[in-house]
């Protein structure tokens, strides 16, 4: 996959080399990939961005999700470390977030501004890396993480065993009643080294 530098508005890039090859990987999915078209995911391209709108995200519906997050972007229009490191948690709170969310929302603005998390060091470090750097802060677990991996840093080959979404996409691709970690690692292996466009796939079929 030749990824293009992130910018504003960007969608998820791949094209024809990457349907191809997952067609010839995997005719099971190649079929639904044929059905379903091409499929077009914004990222992020502001890590630091991404990370707090994750955190905002989490274990709360959508709906409610985009509602807070619309809130906290009036408040904080230009959303970078060191003006959320400085931000009182209570009017991060009053957003609507929880007590413990605002927390780990500042935490992350001084971990940054600290230097104990290198943004800019992120994009130039292996998947694994970045995953067990981003998980160490708190508020950012492995899910988390991988979903930045795809969703801002853009790297191709992500397939998260920790989403659910995922292994119900896969089960309903095979026609699984159940899915072990063994079977996952297999057909991930088929994915590889495209995995984060079949992860888009998997993810439109989970909700089917």
């Amino acid at each position: 996959m030749t990824l293009v530098s992130p910018s504003p508005g960007l969608k998820f890039q791949y094209g024809q080399s990457e349907i191809k090859y997952l067609k010839r990987r995997d005719p099971a999915l190649g079929q639904a990939i044929n059905k379903i078209g091409i499929i077009e995911r914004p990222v992020i391209p502001d890590l630091f961005k991404a990370l707090v709108k994750s955190v905002v995200g989490q274990q709360i519906s959508k709906k409610a999700a985009a509602t807070v997050w619309n809130r906290f972007c009036v408040k904080y229009p230009i959303i970078t470390p060191r003006g959320i490191a400085h931000a009182d948690v209570a009017d991060i709170q009053k957003c609507g977030l929880s007590m413990r969310k605002a927390g780990y929302i500042a935490g992350i603005g001084e971990a940054v501004v600290s230097g104990d998390l290198g943004i800019k060091a992120l994009s130039e470090m292996p998947d694994d890396a970045v995953i067990k750097k981003l998980s160490s802060i708190p508020g950012v677990g492995v899910w988390t993480a991988e979903m930045l991996l795809i969703f801002s840093l853009c790297r191709p080959d992500v397939v998260s065993w920790g989403d659910l979404a995922i292994r119900r996409g896969m089960m309903v691709l095979y026609g699984l009643s159940r899915l072990t970690k063994e079977q996952f690692d297999h057909y991930r292996g088929r994915y590889a080294p495209h995995g984060s466009v079949a992860s888009l796939y998997l993810w439109e079929l989970s909700a089917k």
